[in-house]
């Protein structure tokens, strides 16, 4: 389990932690994500700023009923006692327009003494690709 690698953080837990956040958000289902965060935990995804659970549920219903086939792959950038910082790319397609894009970004993570994530500050950019560009 994700909350079971605690800060402080060694390059191993850290990677430990960034592969069980990539494992969780793959299986593109709230409820498997949203445990690995404090109940009060801060998020800022783009534009977007919201705080608590319930609200990361919410977000990610609405993100994965327009993100169809979306896959996920996030690297460890850097991190420090408590903290992680990602970089991270994911392929999804678009349910309006069917129309497959990239979207290239980087995550910063604050982590209680538990192992629970407080807070999450993401910014990332989408682009168009081909079938043929696919990666994942």
């Amino acid at each position: 389990m994700a909350s079971s690698i605690k800060p402080p953080f060694t390059q191993e837990t850290a990677r430990q932690k960034v592969k069980a956040a990539q494992d969780a958000w793959n299986t593109r289902d709230p409820e498997t994500v949203a445990p690995a965060y404090t109940p009060d935990s801060e998020w800022r995804n783009r534009t977007e700023f919201f705080t608590g659970r319930e609200a990361i549920k919410d977000f990610l219903r609405r993100k994965w009923s327009k993100e169809l086939d979306y896959r996920l792959m996030k690297e460890l950038w850097a991190y420090t006692d408590n903290c992680i910082s990602v970089r991270f790319e994911y392929e999804w397609r678009d349910a309006d327009t069917n129309q497959r894009m990239r979207t290239h970004g980087n995550e910063h993570w604050e982590f209680a003494e538990d192992g629970l994530m407080k807070r999450r500050d993401m910014s990332a950019n989408d682009y168009p690709i081909s079938e043929s560009e696919r990666r994942y």
